[in-house]
């Protein structure tokens, strides 16, 4: 491309200064200084106010925008001394802002200090000023030093704005690279904030924020707690108690008596349900959605959570009516955008996993998902939802509803588990085959979803055949190899299996579900079963809170003859997830020990939720039990 002439060039500059002088972004504040600082290309900002505005003569105006020829040309210290020239001389935060955002988008750590500490000086009630000028001490390793601008900004903050920004102070210092003394550092500066009743719960919440940070969580916890002694109304002790929960089980009252308090806390819940999603505790994520959806039945994201967890505990009727529910609320929406802005079409995803959404995900926001995206997951899951209850024709009609254009492969699945569950199983096959492949990954999923087809349809010699097959032309896959060994392990080839297994731990170390479908393996054989109790440990190290590792661990200690222990293993494990096979374990444990009809209750749930289980069959048959 030919260089733009001079002069295109100088009015192309003016036009953007326009907008910078006035609306400059703030970006620096969620960015490390110094040589540690993220590199940025630095850009005009535009902004709708008038340049006049900025109370700059003429002459100043001139030296700005030399100031930004200089920058734009790849000359960023030049562009900065200009910049700080004139931020002094006209006293204007702004100008300030901009000559630091340079220096940081530089790298050059200790220049964009001197522009902050300048700033501080030129403006002193600026509460922006001094927070740059802590951030940016605590970056270069200089956090002491930050006690004094924290102080400044918490004196020139307006009292009624005080609280919500002690809350928020630790978010500047996430990154310090000492983050102890940076804590200490905080607590100085909020010492005189602590006793006021305005900001006492505040000051607690931040500074056990801080020590979360600075890997304290059980001194983080001691101070959610007095922080929620003192306001039991105060979100944000209730948010630090959600940021605790995944290390320190012991927080989860907090929230639990925020909620009770104030039921209406529709984003917080969310969030909350996000966190017991992670920690395997669909149960109680489901029962805290139901709540939510009770207090505010409009509020979209929770019904499309709620539908999708019911399919996860195999509830697809209760599944259905929450997902009927989201559809609905969702075409209100999209029809309420499309009438705001007809001009502006929403598209569909550009691609999804057969299962549905994942539920692990941000769905707690709603303008996470667009309408379209909302909607493509509700179609997936309530085809799903349709097929478990046998009613094939409403699963198609569901899935019809989708974009296959948008989302081929997805459809394609779905379509083929359809007819495979009516009995047209070659034609599932070839819908599968058939379906285009736009990246070498759609290749390596047509694959899984055949090999997966016949692994729910019992024929693991053709599902074996299919993964051979893609470990062929996807070699050292960690996925496709752990897939493979188990349809050896359904084939009656357990050497066969643990050499695919060892070699997926040799692929991919952090591959949990190897470590514990081998260590389980061993223990179903009652073979090797220190060495089996070894490898789920490791599972559990890898994923602490995955019910069916916890599972294996509480087979293999009923194996080893630890009964209490299993039981206490296998409880917790059905309590998080109330499988079928995770309940033929705990019922033979119960039933071991005297408790046949609590036994008998479990081994009931898991039959109502999955009769054909094949561990739950065989358990009945061994113990000679009839329910």
């Amino acid at each position: 491309m030919p260089r733009a002439a001079p002069l295109f060039r100088l009015l192309s500059v003016t036009a953007a200064l326009a907008g910078v002088l006035t609306a400059w972004p703030a970006a620096i504040a969620a960015a490390e200084p110094g040589p540690v600082a993220p590199a940025a290309p630095a850009s005009a900002a535009s902004g709708p106010e008038a340049v006049s505005n900025s109370g700059l003569n003429a002459g100043l105006f001139y030296q700005l925008l030399i100031g930004e020829m200089e920058l734009r040309a790849g000359n960023p210290g030049a562009a900065y001394e200009i910049l700080l020239d004139g931020a002094r001389k006209a006293g204007d935060e702004r100008l300030f802002r901009r000559a630091v955002e340079i220096a940081v988008q530089g790298r050059a750590g200790e220049q964009a200090l001197a522009a902050a500490q300048a700033w501080r000086t030129s403006v002193p009630r600026s509460v922006e000023a001094h927070r740059y000028a802590a951030q940016l001490l605590v970056g270069l390793n200089r956090s002491a030093e930050a006690l004094d601008p924290l102080r400044a900004l918490l004196a020139n903050t307006p009292a009624d704005e005080r609280p919500a920004t002690i809350v928020l102070l630790p978010r500047l210092f996430a990154r310090a690279a000492d983050v102890k003394n940076v804590a200490g550092v905080l607590e100085q500066a909020l010492q005189p904030y602590a006793t006021i009743p305005q900001t006492q719960a505040a000051v607690l919440v931040a500074n056990g924020r801080m020590r979360l940070l600075a890997q304290e969580p059980e001194r983080a916890l001691e101070l959610a707690r007095q922080a929620q002694r003192v306001d039991p109304g105060s979100e944000a002790a209730a948010l630090l108690a959600l940021e605790l929960l995944p290390t320190q089980p012991a927080a989860e009252p907090l929230l639990k008596a925020y909620l009770q308090a104030k039921p209406d806390s529709g984003p917080l819940r969310l969030a909350y349900v996000r966190s017991l999603v992670g920690l395997q505790r669909y149960g109680e994520a489901a029962a805290q959605l139901e709540q939510a959806t009770r207090a505010d039945p409009k509020l979209a994201p929770a019904w499309l959570s709620l539908g999708a967890l019911r399919l996860e505990l195999k509830q697809p009727r209760e599944a259905e009516l929450a997902l009927r529910r989201y559809v609905e609320l969702n075409s209100a929406a999209a029809a309420a955008v499309a009438a705001a802005k007809p001009a502006v079409p929403v598209s569909a995803p550009a691609g999804e996993d057969e299962t549905g959404p994942d539920t692990e995900s941000e769905e707690a926001d709603a303008t996470l998902v667009s309408p379209a995206e909302g909607l493509t997951q509700a179609y997936l899951l309530l085809a799903q939802a349709a097929e478990e209850q046998r009613d094939y024709r409403q699963a198609e009609g569901w899935l019809a509803r989708i974009d296959s254009a948008q989302n081929p492969l997805t459809v394609q699945v779905r379509r083929a588990a359809l007819l495979a569950k009516q009995g047209r199983v070659p034609e599932a096959r070839a819908l599968i085959q058939a379906s285009p492949e736009r990246s070498a990954e759609d290749g390596r999923s047509k694959l899984l979803a055949e090999s997966h087809l016949m692994r729910d349809l019992k024929n693991w010699s053709e599902a074996y055949r299919v993964m051979v097959l893609a470990n062929g032309r996807y070699p050292d896959d960690a996925d496709l190899l752990y897939e493979q060994a188990m349809m050896a392990e359904k084939l009656q080839r357990p050497d066969e299996m643990e050499r695919l297994l060892r070699r997926v731990i040799e692929l991919k170390p952090e591959h949990f579900h190897a470590y514990n479908a081998l260590g389980y393996t061993l223990a179903d054989r009652n073979t090797r079963l220190q060495e089996a109790r070894d490898l789920v440990q490791k599972a559990l190290e890898l994923a602490p809170n995955e019910p069916f590792i916890i599972d294996s661990l509480g087979w293999i200690e009923y194996r080893m003859g630890r009964r209490e222990e299993a039981l206490q293993h296998l409880q917790r494990a059905y309590n998080a997830r109330p499988d079928a096979e995770i309940a033929a374990h705990l019922g033979e444990v119960l039933w071991v020990l005297g408790r046949q009809e609590e036994a008998r209750k479990v081994w009931r749930e898991g039959r109502d939720k999955d009769a054909a289980n094949d561990v739950l069959k065989e358990t009945l048959a061994r113990l000679k039990v009839g329910l």
